[in-house]
């Protein structure tokens, strides 16, 4: 009954739902940005120790640097916080005018994209990241210049990795979601593996420092995401032509 009533709604109505979905978004964001205001003071000190580590020392060179970057902080925890409700209001706002199976595979990518955002950053943080200060640091031992860095630029530094990285890893659901909803052909993506190869170690050598073992590190993980993705849509594929199989017997 409920159902139908929403499939029902006037166009005001739908117009109400989205404010005050919008409102409860907007609230929530910035109850969670002041949330990690408060914090954000030690989750720089988190970040930027593990570049003293390596010998890095940290210095800021505007009086409102190290605020910014609280504030920066701030609102990126107070977006990460929020997302998993931003995508339920969503889901929700939408959820009337969806068949079944687009139901589930959007629940399903919201999950999983997720998941996947979260397993992209924490790849950076644990592997990428550290192979990379370390390798630049290391490349000026000897030249007699000390590494002062930015507050802001070194921030900015591991915000930029982690997003590429976080987005790197949403390749699998991204592929799954455009097979199955056909603007991807599998047989596309197994043709094309050679030149999404190539591609893939040319994004590798831009986002990376310039030596060829970073560029695998890089590479190799995203050859891998891009096989699974190709694994995943086979196996959906062969599931929903059993079932189909079934329903015309």
């Amino acid at each position: 009954m409920a159902r139908n009533k929403e499939k029902n709604m006037t166009l005001s109505g739908h117009l109400r739902e989205l404010r005050n979905r919008v409102v409860i978004c907007l609230i929530c964001l910035v109850v969670s940005f002041l949330v990690g205001l408060h914090f954000a003071p030690d989750v720089i000190d988190f970040l930027t120790g593990m570049g003293k580590t390596y010998g890095y020392t940290y210095v800021y060179i505007a009086p409102q640097e190290l605020l910014m970057q609280y504030f920066s902080v701030a609102l990126l925890a107070g977006v990460c916080i929020t997302l998993p409700l931003i995508l339920y209001h969503v889901w929700a706002f939408v959820q009337p005018g969806l068949k079944k199976n687009e139901n589930i595979l959007f629940l399903s990518a919201m999950f999983f994209g997720l998941l996947c955002f979260a397993a992209g950053i924490l790849f950076a943080y644990k592997i990428m990241l550290p192979f990379m200060l370390y390798f630049l640091i290391d490349i000026s031992k000897g030249s007699g210049i000390t590494a002062s860095i930015s507050v802001q630029n070194y921030m900015s530094f591991l915000l930029t990795i982690f997003v590429i990285f976080g987005i790197v890893f949403e390749l699998p659901v991204v592929s799954v979601m455009l097979t199955q909803m056909g603007l991807l052909k599998i047989k596309w993506m197994k043709v094309g593996r050679r030149f999404v190869i190539v591609l893939i170690f040319f994004i590798a050598a831009v986002i990376t420092p310039p030596d060829i073992v970073s560029q695998i590190m890089v590479a190799v993980p995203m050859i891998g995401l891009y096989e699974l993705s190709i694994l995943i849509s086979s196996l959906l594929l062969r599931l929903r032509r059993r079932r189909k199989a079934r329903e015309d017997e």
